[in-house]
């Protein structure tokens, strides 16, 4: 008897493992079906993305709205209604489009969603972000599974065009009237990957400035040497900004300081020269030179002091340079506290713990998210991908998930969502939730 009833355990065991076992291959493969989806710039196929989110909402009984903002680009919005309507809602806010690649740079295509025998899932939007946007929806799958009922309403917003600057996205979603209906309380979207075992949050991010540098001079022969050509005077430009990239970098190298905390400076292009049929003339110097460079200001710098650097040292007026900004946030910084006197961040640290994980410390953003404009709306915002143990590879090469650390990731987000869901202010005011 004694035997027959292991027999049975040990049988049950096997079941459960199984089942468990088939559970999560189902879990990755509706991930790489949402990664075969070709969202990629320049024509991504948002409608496509949008239906098959769209059968992922019908399948867990969420409402569903689909508006257009802008024409061509569908924001999708979905909705686990909560029983308490009066309280301040939570938004879980992806993007659906993904940079473009260079396909003979990558191990396996990266619209296959292959996986190879580690686990490792290769694909454009592994990281960025399509992982996030799946994750949400698989850990609503699980809360209501195990019959959680929250308390305050959840939405899932899919918007478009992040990669793109998310003007024709998340920007008019936060300015418009339906935002504004939600009563959202707190803002959860995307974050990087950490190489380590605690997870990255952040709090806020760096100002863009898209600056272009434009120097004009003589023309003259290419083979005469003389002062203040258009190139010449370009080089000193672009020497002086080069040594002060270095110092920031060497800040960065040095350890102590994050990357959110130092001046990014990169150049993004370089033109000049007269063109010709078979390329460029070649004894003939150019009356014009430009280039462009991408600027990413910390909250903590001054950026007035900055920009007199520009106007003095990098594109004085005197060497018959000009310049102009493609793209310049004006303003004050847009953080959200990160500390214990927002009980949503004391909300979200104990989630995280609850589920295993732990964050770092909160960190500035080092490039720019969708989170900025929720924040410009007034809402708290942060960012955060639960990707540990897993080099950053946004926007790289061969950028892969491994599969542990997507199952893993859920199971997070089922904590998060669970505990901001979940909590009953007691006085009803906005300041306690």
């Amino acid at each position: 008897m004694l035997r027959f009833a292991m027999m049975s355990l040990l049988i049950l065991t096997l079941c459960i493992l199984s089942a468990a076992a088939d559970d999560g291959e189902a879990i990755v493969s509706r991930f790489q079906e949402y990664l075969r989806i070709d969202t990629v710039h320049p024509k991504p196929d948002y409608y496509k993305a949008v239906d098959f989110l769209n059968s992922q909402a019908k399948s867990l009984s969420l409402e569903s709205q689909t508006n257009e903002f802008v024409k061509g680009k569908p924001h999708l919005l979905l909705k686990w209604v909560g029983s308490d309507p009066t309280l301040p809602a939570i938004l879980l806010n992806s993007h659906t489009d993904v940079v473009p690649f260079e396909e003979s740079k990558w191990t396996h295509h990266p619209l296959h969603a292959h996986m190879d025998n580690q686990g490792d899932i290769y694909a454009r939007g592994s990281q960025d972000m399509k992982c996030v946007g799946m994750q949400y929806l698989e850990a609503i799958r699980k809360l209501q599974a195990s019959g959680f009922h929250p308390l305050r309403s959840v939405y899932l917003s899919f918007v478009p065009d992040e990669e793109l600057g998310g003007h024709d996205g998340a920007e008019k979603f936060a300015e418009s009237h339906l935002f504004k209906s939600l009563k959202i309380g707190i803002v959860l979207d995307e974050g990087l990957p950490s190489p380590s075992k605690s997870y990255r949050v952040f709090y806020g991010e760096r100002s863009p400035w898209w600056l272009v540098i434009k120097a004009k001079g003589p023309p003259g022969h290419g083979a005469k040497l003389y002062d203040h050509s258009a190139i010449e005077n370009l080089l000193k430009s672009i020497e002086s900004i080069r040594r002060f990239r270095a110092s920031q970098f060497d800040l960065l190298k040095a350890g102590g300081t994050a990357e959110g905390d130092v001046v990014s400076v990169n150049m993004a292009f370089l033109k000049a020269g007269t063109p010709s049929p078979t390329g460029f003339v070649m004894n003939l110097q150019p009356s014009e030179a430009e280039a462009g460079f991408d600027i990413r200001i910390p909250p903590n710098v001054d950026s007035e002091a900055l920009e007199r650097r520009l106007v003095e040292e990098w594109a004085p007026a005197a060497r018959n340079m000009s310049f102009e900004f493609k793209r310049k946030h004006s303003g004050d910084p847009l953080l959200t506290a990160a500390d214990v006197s927002n009980l949503w961040w004391r909300l979200f640290g104990n989630a995280v713990k609850e589920a295993g994980g732990r964050t770092s410390k909160p960190e500035v953003f080092p490039a720019s998210t969708d989170a900025r404009y929720f924040r410009m709306a007034g809402v708290p915002a942060f960012g955060f991908s639960p990707i540990s143990n897993t080099p950053s590879l946004l926007h790289d090469h061969n950028e892969y998930l491994g599969k542990a650390e997507y199952l893993k990731g859920i199971d997070v987000y089922v904590s998060i969502i669970k505990a901001y869901a979940s909590y009953e202010s007691k006085s009803g005011s906005r300041d306690e939730l």
